[in-house]
């Protein structure tokens, strides 16, 4: 006898299909839940990484945050050319060398400099925690700083002793990470371009250069300009004993928009990496490392509401009236005095008109403030 085989009729196909299609339009979000989950863990663990290696660079230095800039820079009103010049040589910024056993680095040569020292004194924005001197100057109109700077060879020596570490860079961060990506499996100290123009991809993560400022250059009682030459101690890098507030006042931090982003793009900005920065949207909560060494996700929005509250606490308790050094007061929880002015670190960039906030980059006063408020 012959077996007849029966196959499937096509409402049963389409059933199966149905099945299949609305499986993974339940899973779907949920995986991508997952990853994005997972990668917001890895710069966690980043972070956690970075604040083993802050406190062991604080053992190794007299409880001193890193610096690149001499003590007494203030003297020369934070002029790398001038102090080089007529002070002393300070220690260069470096990069690390490459295979080919070439030092590289942001050179700063002077008259206090051996003979024949490379370069003159171009990159100074490298060397002062944020480039006060020379912002809105006509050979430096970018903003830039140390405070960029953990992949440079004086700390990653406490990370992995690489520029192109794999823990100076969060997963999510897309346009530095495509350039640094590719030279995480080199074991140089520093890769360069082989052909075409140099690019450096920068640090996801960036210190706090209020706190690594002289506490007075943010202080409440108006904004005290580390370029002028009447301020000596404004580059002092301040202990971390001096924090007031360790598990209030953030350390290092993801620079970019990463959580929540709108866009990947930001319009504003040219270059190899428009990114958004991490105060140009609302909803923005980047990881954040504090100076108790605890790591956590901080949104914009807890730090806006923050100020707003510190504002009021100020106000309530008559807080300007303490100060008498002529300086306009700075009430909230960051500096609307410095030379950003009132629009704060690329405030003019921003998403939306909703965000309002330069927590952690212009601290008010710096490693003596906070960045936001316990329990409400």
């Amino acid at each position: 006898m012959k077996t007849r085989k029966h196959g499937f009729t096509i409402v049963e196909l389409l059933v199966v299909v149905s099945i299949i299609a609305l499986l993974i339009a339940i899973l779907l979000p949920a995986i991508g839940k997952a990853r994005d989950a997972a990668r917001v863990t890895q710069s966690t663990a980043n972070l956690r990484n970075l604040a083993v290696s802050n406190d062991t660079y604080s053992a190794d230095w007299a409880d001193r945050q890193f610096t690149s800039v001499p003590d007494d820079m203030g003297l020369a009103g934070g002029d790398p050319a001038l102090y080089n010049g007529e002070i002393a040589c300070m220690p260069q910024q470096l990069v690390g060398y490459d295979y080919l056993g070439r030092l590289w680095g942001w050179w700063c040569a002077g008259g206090q400099c051996p003979a024949g020292w490379p370069g003159g004194c171009t990159f100074y924005y490298a060397y002062a925690p944020l480039s006060y001197y020379y912002i809105n100057g006509p050979s430096q109109p970018y903003i830039f700083g140390s405070y960029r700077l953990p992949t440079c060879k004086a700390f990653n020596a406490y990370v992995g002793e690489r520029w192109y570490d794999q823990a100076f860079w969060a997963p999510k961060d897309i346009y530095p990470l495509r350039t640094a990506e590719k030279y995480f499996a080199y074991p140089d100290e520093f890769v360069t371009e082989t052909s075409g123009p140099q690019t450096i991809a920068y640090s996801s993560y960036v210190w706090s250069p209020a706190a690594m400022f002289n506490p007075e250059v943010h202080g409440r009682c108006g904004f005290k300009d580390p370029a002028q030459s009447n301020f000596p101690g404004a580059f002092r890098s301040p202990a971390v004993g001096q924090c007031r507030f360790p598990d209030l006042k953030t350390r290092m931090m993801e620079h970019h928009w990463l959580q929540n982003n709108e866009t990947d793009k930001n319009p504003g900005f040219g270059g190899d990496d428009p990114s958004w920065m991490y105060n140009h949207g609302y909803n923005s909560k980047p990881v954040t490392m504090f100076f108790d060494g605890h790591v956590g996700v901080v949104g914009v929005t807890d730090a806006m509401e923050a100020d707003t509250r510190a504002k009021k606490q100020a106000e309530n308790n008559n807080t300007c009236n303490n100060c008498d050094t002529g300086g306009q007061c700075e009430p909230g929880l960051w500096h609307r005095g410095s030379k950003f002015g009132a629009q704060g670190y690329y405030g003019d960039k921003s998403y939306d008109t909703i965000v309002n906030t330069s927590y952690h980059i212009l601290t008010t006063d710096g490693i003596m403030g906070r960045d936001v408020i316990g329990a409400k």
